[in-house]
């Protein structure tokens, strides 16, 4: 590739509701720059960036990519990310890398959830916008009617720099208000031709300008003054107001066309080189400068220190872990040793790539503002800094949703459990919106995501990255057992058969523990010597041992205080072992006797959502035997105070986002233990005893 300045740079990330055409429009912009030469189809599975097998089998974008293209000697990095909720955490890693975020809307459906939530992160991470209304050859499809309600949801900073001429099938050209200049897309050279503005959308062009002049002149005190006193501005002065304004946030200029056809890509070529800004233009970033040890904030130049931000990592069973970094100051060049910061450990910086999909291009350089990938860094994880030793700073992390759905991983084969370990370290170093962890109580590996389908994509990984085969299913709950009753036992052992015997007496009083501690409080009240002292601690430890296991279905017991106060014992067949047992004869006897009862997890729940939605996730927590303890204002929307049995919550994530449309959001941790409602207690134990047995078999 060229060597680019940082001027002649620009990061494009494209963002929006899942199916409205990001990946077809990244697919042909790089066919009309001719980086490609064949325009892929998700369907086919042939297109750049989704070369994933998984995003190939499901049709969807899964992770992000960047696929650089150049259009008049300017490099344009275009960051495709997914549409699906499932996979956001890979939309805040290219957020990072981007400059500025084209938001694709669909002709047809206009707004959408994925819309609303891909101008909210924009907001969260305070980058610039623009808007690009795809689909416009489709049947129903409207570029007013959309237009209106991007104005209407997102304010008038909403301003279109290109017009469409035609609608739906008679769709063919663009006109690009400021230059005036219109094209018609050309279906026998499978390119744009100029044209002149049809008579009837003059009118309709000037009133699309004026906007453009007001919006600019109200982000400029001297545009502002000339504008009043000239009424209009030249278009030198427009499309540096409109650069300004964008880098800002101020201003969101809205493009059009069809991706699919190619309709109106040379004019939106046209603009994301005159309208867009360079990583130069964009806003500053908020750092840690280690050295003074203080806040500061970093402008993207080519003449500072090195400095870099690595945004991503893929885990390639083959070539080893690759990090994709942007560059924001200075540069880096191959077969450099750089200092990662936030290890406080050098790097060997072997050969560097930009990457076009899977495709690696090597290079020797990358400059500030520009986005590369390097292979094989010791120390390097998602969100680290990498900087000249001399100069050490910090950026601010990214920033990722928690998991919010788990499920239990289960080998299909025992040999593959070495596999699974192995294959999840390797993708939690790619991932980190998902997590693993233990469960010791039920031997059970658990994996935790952003919804159903995110785990799912994990497991299908497992298989085709590192072979292997797992099955997800529910976990198991952690139900407990307790006693609401007291009971005094008599547990005795004695064994007489010849030789040495066996003989331990016990009386123990079992009863419920009462101070808010959920371990076993052991009381030793034996006067007497009537059990000698050196035995004592072997009935504890019996008893230890047993509240491993329950006796209504085998579940941990807790909150169980037991008092040893009586007992016997024979001076030559008395021991440790025979006292345990006369403890684990007393406490199943104890136990039953003491109306043994079961306990069940529950959450604190906090859901977040707007007020419309209010009445159906009230009755649905209800349905799900839960509480609701209040409700608050949250921001726009409305938070909803609940407990509720984690049995019940394990889909949550599912339920949440089919009836708020995706708009919900929630967070769960565990609160306390309860008594199991009496019409689920029979249920539980049926299931514990087919467990035990399935184990046994």
């Amino acid at each position: 590739m060229k060597n680019y300045t940082t001027k002649n740079l620009r990061n494009v990330g494209i963002i929006g509701h899942s199916g409205s055409g990001k990946t077809t429009l990244a697919e042909a912009i790089l066919y009309y720059t001719k980086t490609t030469d064949r325009f892929g189809k998700v369907e086919e599975g042939n297109t750049v960036s989704d070369y994933d097998s998984e995003e190939k089998r499901r049709r969807i974008s899964i992770s992000t990519a960047i696929t650089p293209c150049e259009w008049e000697n300017v490099k344009i990095n275009l960051v495709d990310m997914p549409g699906y909720f499932d996979f956001v955490g890979e939309v805040f890693e290219g957020l990072r890398a981007s400059d500025i975020a084209m938001i694709v809307v669909s002709g047809v459906s206009g707004i959408q959830v994925g819309t609303e939530k891909s101008w909210e992160y924009v907001n969260k991470y305070k980058l610039p916008r623009s808007l690009y209304i795809n689909k416009l050859d489709r049947e129903n499809s409207s570029f007013d009617k959309v237009l209106t309600g991007l104005k209407d949801s997102f304010g008038i900073s909403v301003v279109p720099v290109q017009y469409p001429i035609g609608t739906e099938e008679n769709f063919k050209g663009v006109i690009n208000v400021i230059s005036r200049k219109a094209r018609i897309f050309d279906a026998k050279s499978n390119s744009m031709k100029e044209a002149d503005i049809p008579e009837e959308l003059i009118d309709k062009v000037d009133e699309c300008k004026n906007m453009i002049i007001e919006a600019v002149a109200e982000t400029d005190e001297a545009l502002l003054d000339k504008y009043f006193s000239d009424g209009t501005l030249t278009d030198e002065e427009i499309y540096n107001g409109l650069i300004n304004g964008c880098a800002r946030g101020e201003i969101t200029p809205v493009m059009c066309g069809s991706a699919l056809n190619g309709v109106g890509i040379e004019t939106l070529l046209e603009d994301i080189i005159e309208c867009f800004p360079s990583p130069e233009d964009s806003e500053l970033l908020k750092a840690k400068d280690l050295k003074g040890d203080l806040e500061t904030n970093i402008k993207i130049d080519e003449k500072l220190p090195f400095s870099a931000f690595v945004f991503k990592t893929i885990a390639d069973p083959f070539v080893g872990k690759l990090s994709m970094f942007k560059v924001v100051t200075g540069k880096i060049k191959s077969d450099s040793s750089v200092y990662n910061a936030n290890k406080d450990k050098n790097e060997k910086i072997g050969t560097m790539y930009f990457l076009r999909g899977k495709q690696q291009i090597p290079t020797a350089e990358i400059i500030a503002g520009d986005i590369g990938a390097v292979a094989k860094l010791q120390f390097t994880t998602t969100g680290d800094t990498l900087c000249d030793v001399s100069n050490p700073v910090i950026f601010e992390k990214i920033d990722f949703p928690h998991p919010v759905i788990s499920m239990a991983v289960l080998p299909k084969s025992k040999n593959d459990e070495d596999k699974i370990s192995n294959g999840l370290n390797k993708l939690l170093e790619e991932d980190p919106t998902f997590k693993v962890s233990r469960d010791v109580e039920n031997a059970e590996t658990i994996v935790s995501g952003l919804g159903e389908t995110h785990l799912d994509v994990i497991a299908s990984k497992l298989k085709s990255k590192f072979g292997a085969d797992v099955i997800l299913q529910t976990p198991k709950v952690p139900y407990r057992e307790t006693i609401k009753k007291v009971s005094d036992i008599q547990g005795k052992h004695k064994k007489q058969s010849g030789g040495h015997g066996q003989y331990g007496d016990v009386k123990i009083k079992f009863e419920p523990r009462n101070d808010g501690e959920d371990d076993l409080q052991f009381v030793d009240q034996v006067v007497g010597g009537v059990v000698p002292r050196q035995y004592i601690p072997a009935v504890e430890k019996g008893l230890k041992e047993c509240i491993q296991h329950g006796v209504l279905a085998g579940y941990p017991v807790i909150r169980l205080k037991a008092t040893l106060h009586d007992g016997s014992y024979h001076p030559v067949d008395s021991s440790e072992m025979a006292f345990k047992i006369a403890a684990s004869l007393a406490y199943k006897k104890g136990l039953m006797e003491a109306q043994p009862i079961l306990l069940e997890p529950i959450v604190h729940v906090e859901v977040t959502v707007p007020e419309y939605y209010m009445g159906d996730i009230i009755g649905d927590i209800n349905k799900k035997r839960g509480r609701v303890l209040g409700m608050e204002p949250y921001g726009d929307k409305q938070m909803i105070i609940a407990e509720v049995p984690q049995s019940e919550m394990f889909k949550y994530a599912t339920d949440l986002r089919s009836m708020t449309q995706a708009r919900g959001n929630f967070t769960m941790n565990f609160e306390r233990y309860e008594e199991v409602p009496s019409t689920e207690v029979n249920k539980i134990i049926e299931e514990a005893k087919k467990l035990k047995i399935k184990e046994e078999v």
